[in-house]
């Protein structure tokens, strides 16, 4: 039986893992929590740091295959296996791209893949230079992560606001719709990919805040984006599962914002509502086994369930029982114990017959299913002593 490893117990470790119950494997997981999401699904738990390299390379010196589920990770000690002869999906050398900002945008040049306008600068100073470049969204190099790291500047009355780091200033596209397509490459270098999804974003918190499936687009945009995310998947060389997180601008543009060599939020719906999950697709490639059906069952929406703004402490779910009393809905929590702010502690995945019907639904979930606590942080009764 193959031994695989996991870098990182969170949410989609956990799915991975609850995937992987269906194949002949030997888990492994590690993190620096033992109450991680994913620790308690793994066959071996392992207590580290996956940012240390000494911590990844006893890791992987174990194992047959190693996987990440999220991307900052240590590349080095990555490199250093994949030379001794690990199995590593994704290749260190895609995820050294992917891991910072500014070099996914110069590899996106390179091969010539369409993205907005952006300009490389090493410190916030350096934006001052740029103010005729504006508006545009400022990305941080390194450890942006879901919308952390990421500023918009509409003008030089923002520019405090610019990060005193490596970045990418990118030019401000004017949005019609966001995409993504899952795009599964497999050792020999064949491909499957998913039907793109269209994205909603919650303008506050920068997250996801629901998804359709699938994407609501004319045909010539839909092989457009298409062939753009086959392309860049296969350009990165390697094997793996890649999100292709696509902007269709107003003029009808389909540009590359950025992409991620994992499973991803906008492939949760695929547990339901496609042939072949992201999850179960990613063991396929992770055990050497055929590609699996990427074809929809159902169109489907997925709402992204995070803490309720105030609180923060044991977590409380309102509103689940009536939720789950909806037809054709799938709650997934994720086993977080303590809620905060905008923290990812779920999501639901729910079928229908029509885009009109989904939204419906989804409308009735975000008003119903609060991700509370015991007390608000606000309440002069919660008082720490």
């Amino acid at each position: 039986m193959k031994k695989v490893g996991i870098l990182g117990g969170g949410q989609l470790g956990r799915m991975l893992l609850q995937e992987a119950a269906n194949f002949p494997v030997d888990t492994w997981v590690m993190e620096n929590d033992p109450h991680c999401p994913a620790a308690h699904l793994c066959q071996h738990f392992v207590l580290g740091d996956i940012r240390n390299y000494d911590d990844v390379y006893r890791f992987g010196k174990q194992l047959d295959a190693l996987t990440i589920e999220i991307e900052s990770v240590n590349i080095d000690a990555l490199e250093q296996l994949e030379r001794e002869g690990l199995t590593v999906i994704p290749r260190p050398s895609a995820l050294r791209i992917i891991q910072d900002k500014t070099e996914q945008k110069l590899f996106y040049q390179q091969h010539q893949l369409p993205t907005a306008p952006f300009v490389i600068v090493q410190n916030r100073a350096a934006v001052n230079d740029l103010l005729s470049f504006l508006p545009a969204v400022m990305k941080i190099g390194k450890g942006g992560y879901d919308g952390k790291g990421v500023q918009v500047l509409e003008s030089a009355a923002d520019t405090g606001k610019a990060f005193d780091a490596p970045s990418v200033l990118e030019k401000k596209v004017d949005i019609d719709k966001e995409l993504a397509i899952l795009v599964a490459v497999d050792k020999t270098g064949q491909t499957a990919i998913y039907p793109p999804v269209e994205m909603v974003f919650d303008p506050y918190l920068n997250l996801l805040d629901y998804q359709i499936a699938p994407a609501d687009i004319q045909q010539k945009v839909l092989w457009r984006a298409e062939a753009i995310a086959l392309t860049l998947a296969k350009a990165l060389q390697s094997p793996g599962l890649f999100a292709v997180e696509l902007f269709l601008s107003r003029n009808g543009d389909v540009l590359v914002n950025e992409t991620a060599p994992r499973v991803h939020n906008s492939g949760h719906h695929t547990i339901e509502a496609q042939v072949c999950s992201q999850y179960e697709m990613l063991w396929r490639i992770l055990l050497d086994l055929p590609l699996g059906n990427t074809a929809a069952l159902h169109p489907s929406c997925l709402v992204n369930l995070v803490g309720e703004a105030g609180y923060s402490g044991p977590a409380a779910y309102d509103g689940l029982s009536e939720v789950l009393k909806m037809d054709a809905v799938y709650v997934h929590l994720y086993g977080k114990a303590e809620t905060r702010p905008a923290r990812k502690m779920g999501h639901i995945t729910v079928l229908g017959k029509d885009r009109v019907d989904l939204v419906y639904k989804a409308n009735i979930i975000k008003r119903t299913l609060k991700v509370v606590s015991g007390t608000k942080e606000n309440d002069p009764g919660n008082v720490k002593r």
